[in-house]
């Protein structure tokens, strides 16, 4: 069976983590993508990052780029731009994570380059978009968070705010840019007429807010930080100290507080007036909290997870290794083997689909590794004229 994108060419202009993310979801279900990195620059500066690096590779490098294939091109070189734009002509989309003023100033946006391929369609994922006061400035998934409010909610009341342990927002950001690209990409098979994509990080993480905006603007709201990361409604629904660690709890329907009682045997619980329904446990949720944490301490996480299991949703607060290592991420085969040159067999997590289709997975390619073979396949360029392009330094 063919990957669902096995038929999608882009051309990715990407570093770091946010937009290899995005193109190596596309690259992991079938689309080739052809990953365009500057030879004056020493290519993707994700090559770099610590703490696990070799020559013009890393960790970190892998972990962003696998399934892709690598071509060197100097667009301050007119002749680049010829190779470009012979690569827009047999490809779906261009992708970039650029600052958001730049893909105009290098003839990276449809207006430049839909007279030489009408269907072509040009994703921007940048930190402002481009547009906007902010949009030539620069920025990462911590200013993001920062902007965007999360900060103020993340942490324990009373303490200084805090990220989230992961690039939380790159990585939304990715996703929601993928599916932008894949939409417009839609609609240029069908249409014939591609388009631009403009997609940012801070859109991406306004919009993460969901429901605290929808109350914050439409009431007298603030959204507060709470203890023990707990839901900010629906309660009880939070972490717990057990007597050896911390559970994660979820009481988001009645009855799994009521299954929660009889677990904890305390049944009558569930009929004190106090914290019979939603409103009334919010409206007394210290009193509530006070006792529930009480009793989820006298026993181990082990313990509560065998009880609750089934009847209440719940979680060990793993580490990572450990989440790692769970049975059921195993049995999803949510880690893929990649042989790599140097490091040998390296474990990495899998994209998140299931399309009844499985791929071999490559390691992310040496610096210009394709830069031939894609210019002679998909450009038409002889092998004195590739010859020509390096020297003249375009390639």
């Amino acid at each position: 069976m063919d990957l669902p994108l096995a038929r999608l060419r882009v051309i990715s202009f990407c570093q770091f983590g946010a937009g290899p993310f995005a193109t190596m979801q596309l690259a992991d279900l079938g689309a080739e993508v052809i990953k365009i990195e500057d030879p004056t620059a020493s290519g993707d500066v994700g090559r770099y990052v610590p703490p696990f690096t070799g020559e013009r590779d890393s960790f970190y490098f892998q972990t962003f780029n696998r399934n892709k294939r690598s071509v060197t091109l100097n667009l301050r070189v007119p002749a680049a731009r010829e190779v470009l734009h012979r690569l827009v002509a047999v490809s779906d989309a261009i992708y970039y994570n650029l600052r958001g003023d730049l893909p105009a100033k290098l003839g990276l946006t449809y207006e430049h380059l839909g007279a030489v391929n009408p269907k072509i369609v040009c994703c921007s994922l940048s930190a402002f978009g481009t547009t906007g006061p902010r949009a030539a400035e620069p920025g990462y998934d911590l200013l993001m968070q920062a902007y965007s409010g999360m900060m103020s909610l993340t942490g324990e009341p009373g303490t200084p705010p805090a990220k989230c342990g992961i690039s939380i927002v790159d990585f939304a950001g990715a996703y929601v840019s993928a599916i932008g690209l894949l939409s417009a990409v839609i609609s240029a098979r069908a249409t014939g007429q591609g388009r631009d994509v403009d997609v940012s990080l801070l859109d991406t993480s306004i919009s993460m807010l969901s429901y605290l905006a929808t109350n914050t603007l439409n009431r007298e709201y603030e959204p507060e930080r709470l203890s023990s990361s707990a839901h900010p409604s629906l309660y009880p629904s939070q972490v717990f100290r057990t007597s050896d660690g911390y559970v994660a709890i979820i009481c988001f329907k009645e009855k799994f507080w009521q299954e929660l009682c009889a677990v904890m045997g305390q049944p009558e619980l569930a009929d004190e007036p106090r914290f019979r329904r939603f409103a009334d446990r919010l409206a007394h949720r210290e009193e509530l909290l006070a006792i529930v944490g009480e009793i989820i301490a006298s026993r181990t996480t082990q313990e509560w997870l065998d009880g609750l299991r089934g009847r209440v949703p719940c979680a060990p607060v793993n580490t990572v290794r450990q989440a790692l290592e769970d049975p059921q991420v195993l049995a999803r085969e949510m880690i893929v083997e990649v042989e790599h040159p140097e490091w040998g067999t390296l474990r990495e997590t899998a994209s998140p689909y299931k399309v009844g289709a499985a791929r071999d997975h490559v390691p992310a390619p040496t610096l210009g590794a394709d830069t031939d073979a894609v210019l002679a396949e998909l450009c038409g360029y002889a092998p004195d004229e590739i010859a020509a392009l390096r020297a003249g330094g375009a390639v």
